[in-house]
């Protein structure tokens, strides 16, 4: 008996072990891949070691973590139903033995746990000690910087502790909920966490339908369109023609020292404009055939059914909440996972389940960018100061966070949350729940429809030669923000 016993807390001992091992080897990939990004964004400093040199680093390091949980979060949900799939298929394979149900349920916990910290904690922290120089009076070193920054926290941490109090109090004021607030680590933080989800899946709601109708206009400038009545001989040498004439008119103006820089600069700006359009123009006409033929069609197609499936899928999940309450969203604490599938058409519909997500999360990101509250936060590569780095990570760490919350909502999977992530009081709310898919839908679909009838129109006119017209008064492109040949073209 005693032997049965000691075989057992082997085995846990070993399981336990095991599953760290697993983590830790996920999360050091995520880790590297995150530095590698952000080291391609980060603005390039000088070699000279000193104070800011070393907070910078720190900073870095802090974001990194950041980016990392990210990526940890928008894993999360296919690697677990990708998991329960391997598992239904092969359940008595003993290579397969090390994926159950206690590490899915692990990186679930680590995942909320460590969004939590760096949201909370690590952020505000880079943030504080890139932004400190310490107290007015005190010796100016690292140790001044680390003093000023944990006094901003702690003033922020009464900030928002009073915030959420004011907002508990107007909300549901009694006493009992009034006391839950008491107890920091079992209600305030995931309560606190739960109105985060909520704003990160308002965010998802406001950034997904934009970004999935901007998906086609950048697709759209990468690819190469097809050539359809048009004469793209006739363009170039257009183009050309014009470009002779500013280089003539700057030529010109060289020679007189009375000329104004600013005109000067306007003539490089023109010149520049058309110098893009006629490479473009050129990179058009020497793609091969299958590319632009083939390719741009099948990229176009492939978006759009992925953004119609999602439309679709979100419209049935409304039917089945409006006739089965078990359509809700809900949490699971069942540690058992591999007994029973979760999608009607097995792994094809897993499958299609993941890229959806990935989709819809790759949709949110162009969207938040294109967005013009968000414009200021676009990275740019080997230009990007650390604050703006800070901004991007806490921004992309709140819509992976909200990613599996959302793809549960709208209907996108039928896996249910575990975790903390399945704790979300608004989850349970019926109201809140039917308006999000609703405005999801509406909203994607109309974006949709704007999209491919205004691009439909421009080409439209564009192969009956009225581009040329000046139908628009504005020259700006407002979805590419640059200035386009005709004053009013746009790219599908």
């Amino acid at each position: 008996m005693e032997e049965d016993d000691v075989t057992i807390r082997e085995q846990n001992f070993h399981s336990q072990v095991r599953e760290y091992i697993i983590c830790f080897l996920l999360f050091a990939v995520l880790y590297i891949v995150s530095y590698c990004i952000i080291t391609r964004y980060k603005r390039k400093s000088d070699d000279h070691e000193d104070e800011d040199a070393v907070v910078n680093r720190i900073s870095l390091y802090l974001c990194t973590f950041t980016l990392a949980v990210s990526g940890g979060a928008v894993f999360l949900l296919p690697f677990s139903i990708i998991s329960n799939e391997i598992l239904l298929s092969f359940p008595k394979n003993y290579y397969i033995q090390w994926l159950n149900g206690s590490l899915i349920h692990g990186l679930w916990n680590l995942v909320s746990l460590f969004s939590n910290l760096c949201l909370f904690v690590l952020m505000p922290f880079a943030y504080f000690f890139l932004e400190s120089e310490g107290f007015a009076g005190s010796k100016k070193g690292i140790r001044a910087r680390i003093l000023e920054t944990f006094v901003m926290l702690f003033l922020l941490a009464l900030l928002i502790l009073g915030i959420v109090w004011v907002a508990s109090a107007l909300i549901d004021n009694d006493a009992a909920s009034m006391e839950s607030l008491y107890d920091l680590w079992e209600f305030y933080l995931p309560y606190l966490y739960s109105c985060i989800s909520l704003m990160g899946g308002l965010l998802l709601l406001m950034c997904t339908p934009v970004g999935l109708s901007r998906m086609f206009t950048i697709m759209g400038q990468l690819l190469v369109k097809p050539t359809i009545l048009e004469d793209l001989d006739e363009q170039i040498y257009c183009i050309h023609l014009q470009e002779e004439a500013l280089q003539r008119r700057l030529n010109g103006s060289s020679s007189h020292t009375y000329t104004r820089g600013s005109f000067t600069h306007q003539l490089n700006k023109e010149l520049d404009n058309f110098r893009n359009q006629r490479n473009k123009l050129e990179r058009r006409k020497k793609a091969s055939g299958w590319e632009k033929n083939l390719l741009y069609p099948m990229v176009m197609l492939i978006l759009l059914a992925g953004t119609t499936i999602s439309v679709i899928m979100v419209v049935l999940n409304i039917l089945y909440l409006l006739v089965d309450e078990t359509a809700m969203p809900k949490g699971s604490t069942d540690r058992g996972i591999g007994n029973t599938s979760l999608s009607t058409f097995g792994v094809a519909q897993a499958v299609l389940e993941i890229i959806l997500m990935f989709y819809l999360m790759v949709s949110s990101v162009v969207g938040f960018y294109s967005l013009r509250v968000f414009e200021g936060l676009t990275p740019r590569n080997d230009d990007t100061t650390m604050t703006t780095i800070i901004g991007c990570c806490v921004s992309i760490l709140v819509l992976s966070s909200a990613l599996p919350v959302m793809s549960r909502t709208l209907g996108i999977t039928r896996f249910d949350l575990l975790g903390d992530f399945g704790r979300f009081n608004w989850l349970g709310n019926f109201y809140i729940v039917l308006s999000y898919n609703l405005l999801f839908a509406v909203v994607t679909t109309l974006c949709l429809v704007r999209k491919f009838t205004s691009a439909v129109r421009e080409e439209l006119l564009k192969a009956l030669g009225l581009d040329k017209l000046q139908l628009s008064n504005s020259p700006t492109d407002p979805e590419s923000g640059k200035l386009s040949a005709n004053g009013h073209q746009k790219t599908l």
